[in-house]
C-alpha cells in the first residue's frame, strides 16, 4: 500500500529525543537516582531489552496496516526488492519497492524506514543515559553494550538508506549532509550540543559516531557479559554480535584491514553449515552458523504481515500463495555451478509441480526459507557466514587475493566441492554474497556502497513485465528523502536541507 498522507502514529527525531518512558515499562525507576536506578536496570535488563527485542520484529508501525511493515526484516525485505536478484510473478506487497518509487519524503515507506531506526536509538538512548560513567559491574555493562551496539547499527543504516555516501570514484563522501545524531547527556556532551546535533551532520561525523558505538559496545561486552543460554538467548547482542555490526560498519566505511579483524573476530566460536543443513530453512536461531536474530513464538509471529510470508514460497503467506511469489533472477541462477549446494535452493526454469504450493511449483521460485507450520519461523538477522565473506572482501580490496582464497575456502568447502580458486577478487566475493545471503537483505546495500546499478532489462530475464528496470549508480533512484513530516517539524532541517 503506498500513501500520501502520514499517521499520528509517525515518529519524529525530537520526539524520541525526549519520549522516555512512552516506550519503555520503565516506571519503577522514576524515584530512584541516577546511580540507583542504574543498578536496577542491570538487575532487570529484559525490561529494557525486550522493548528494543519487540519493536524490532511489532508490524504497523507508521499506522496504514500495512503487512509490509513488520519491523527490521522488513527494511530488509524492501530494500532487496531494489535490486535484480529477486524476480516476483505477479504484483503486490513491496511492488513499490520493486519498481523503485517508494523513496519520495511523502510516502510512508521513508517515514517507516526513518521511524525504524530512530525509534531503536530512542530505545537505546533510555539505557546509555543510565551509565555516564559506563557502568561498573558486568551486568551494568553488558545493557549498555546492547545499547550502543543497536544506536550504532541504526546509524549505520541510516546512512546508506538516506544519503548517497559513494562519490563517482568510488570513495566515502565523508562531506555530503548525513542524519541527525541523537545524544543523551551521558555522552558527555552539553546540552547545547546535544541540541545542535539534531540536524544534518556529515556523513564522515556519523559514520565516525557508530564506529564509537560500535568498539564501546564490543568493549563492554567483553567485560565478562554472557547472554542467556538457549533459543532466547540469540536474541540479545553479545560482543560476537558487535563485532559483527563492526566489520558490516568497515565495509560502509572502506577500511578493509579493521573489517577484516572484526569479521574474523565475530566469527570465532561459530560453525559453519554443512551442505545438509543449508536446506533446514533458515527459520532456526539455534543453527549453527546464527549469531544474532529472534526467536518467535505464537505470541510474537504476525502471520502474513511478517518477513516468512513475503519471502518463503513455502509458506503459507503471499509468497506460498503466488500472490507475489520471490524468484531468483535467471542470470543469477545460470551463474550458480550445477555443483553447488545451494542451487537446490531454487527451481530451475521448468518450475517443480511436486513442491507444495502454488509459489513453490513456479520456475525460478526460492526453496530457501521453510515453514514450521505455525508461523513462528526465526527471524535471523546476522550469520558467520557473512562475516565470511566481509573478511575475505576485505583483503581482495587491499590487493591480497590469495588470503582472500583462503578465507573463501573456509566455507566454500561445505557450498561446492569443486570450488577451488588461489585468487580472489572483489567482483568473485561479491557474486557469493548474492548467492550465500540471498533473500537476507543485504543487496540494496551490496549495490549501493560497491557504486552498482542493476539491469533486469535482458534477453531472458525473467523479471516481471513493466518492471524491466535499468538504474544506474548513483541516480537519485538509490537513495530516499527525509520524511516529510520531520523537515515540517524539525526547526533543524529544511527544504533546502531535502535529498534530491
Amino acid at each position: 500500500m503506498k500513501v500520501f498522507k502520514y499517521m499520528s502514529a509517525g515518529l519524529l527525531t525530537l520526539a524520541l529525543a525526549s519520549c522516555g518512558g512512552d516506550y519503555l515499562n520503565t516506571e519503577y525507576t522514576t524515584y530512584l537516582d541516577q546511580e540507583s536506578a542504574g543498578t536496577a536496570a542491570a538487575a532487570q535488563p529484559d525490561v529494557f531489552l525486550n522493548g528494543m527485542w519487540s519493536w524490532q520484529v511489532d508490524w504497523n508501525k507508521v499506522g496504514n496496516d500495512g503487512h509490509d511493515d513488520f519491523g527490521y526484516m522488513s527494511v530488509m525485505m524492501a530494500t532487496q526488492m531494489m535490486s535484480e536478484d529477486i524476480a516476483i510473478n505477479r504484483a503486490h506487497w513491496f511492488r513499490y519497492d520493486y519498481e523503485f518509487d517508494y523513496r519520495l519524503e511523502s510516502w510512508a515507506r521513508t517515514m517507516q524506514f526513518w521511524t525504524e531506526f530512530y525509534t531503536d536509538i530512542s530505545k537505546a538512548n533510555e539505557i546509555i543515559g543510565l551509565y555516564p560513567d559506563g557502568g561498573s559491574t558486568k551486568e551494568e555493562k553488558g545493557l549498555l553494550g546492547q545499547a550502543l551496539a543497536m544506536r550504532g547499527m541504526a546509524y549505520t543504516y541510516l546512512i546508506q538508506l538516506y544519503q548517497k555516501y559513494i562519490k563517482a570514484d568510488g570513495t566515502v563522501d565523508r562531506e555530503a549532509p548525513g542524519v541527525p545524531l541523537m545524544y543523551t547527556l551521558a555522552d558527555g556532551l552539553t546540552q547545547d550540543e546535544i541540541d545542535a546535533a539534531k540536524g544534518r551532520n556529515t556523513v564522515g561525523e556519523v559514520l565516525d559516531q557508530a564506529e564509537k558505538d560500535l568498539t564501546r559496545a564490543v568493549e563492554c561486552l567483553g567485560a565478562g557479559y554472557v547472554r542467556p543460554s538457549g533459543a532466547n538467548g540469540k536474541d540479545y547482542i553479545d560482543q560476537s554480535v558487535a563485532y559483527g555490526l563492526l566489520a558490516r560498519l568497515y565495509l560502509v566505511r572502506q577500511d578493509w584491514d579493521k573489517a577484516a579483524a572484526a569479521a574474523n573476530a565475530a566469527r570465532q566460536g561459530y560453525s559453519l553449515r554443512t551442505a545438509a543443513e543449508l536446506q533446514d530453512g533458515f527459520m532456526d536461531v539455534t543453527a549453527s552458523d546464527v549469531m544474532w536474530g529472534f526467536n518467535h513464538t505464537t505470541e510474537t509471529s504476525t502471520a502474513y504481515a511478517s518477513f516468512f510470508s513475503h519471502i518463503s514460497n513455502l509458506a503459507p503467506g503471499y509468497a506460498g500463495l503466488a500472490y507475489c511469489s520471490k524468484l531468483i533472477d535467471a542470470r543469477l541462477y545460470d551463474r550458480i555451478p550445477d555443483t553447488d549446494a545451494r542451487k537446490a535452493w531454487f527451481n530451475g526454469p521448468n518450475g517443480d509441480n511436486s513442491q507444495p504450493t502454488s509459489g513453490a511449483k513456479l520456475p525460478y521460485a526460492n526453496l530457501k526459507f521453510g515453514n514450521d507450520g505455525s508461523w513462528t519461523m526465526d527471524y535471523i538477522f546476522m550469520r558467520a557466514a557473512e562475516m565470511v565473506l566481509i573478511e575475505a572482501e576485505a583483503y581482495a580490496h587491499m590487493g591480497n587475493t590469495t588470503q582472500a582464497a583462503q578465507v573463501m575456502k573456509e566455507l566454500m568447502q561445505y557450498r561446492d566441492p569443486q570450488w577451488n580458486m588461489p585468487n580472489v577478487s572483489v567482483e568473485d566475493v561479491y557474486l557469493q554474497r548474492r548467492i550465500e545471503l540471498w533473500g537476507e537483505g543485504f543487496s540494496f546495500f551490496d549495490l549501493k556502497r560497491l557504486n552498482k546499478g542493476i539491469d533486469r532489462n535482458y534477453e531472458g530475464t525473467n523479471h516481471l513485465s513493466g518492471y524491466l528496470k535499468t538504474i544506474p549508480a548513483g541516480t537519485v533512484d538509490w537513495t530516499f528523502q527525509i520524511p516529510l513530516r520531520e523537515i515540517q517539524e524539525n526547526p533543524l532541517i529544511s527544504e533546502d536541507d531535502q535529498n534530491p
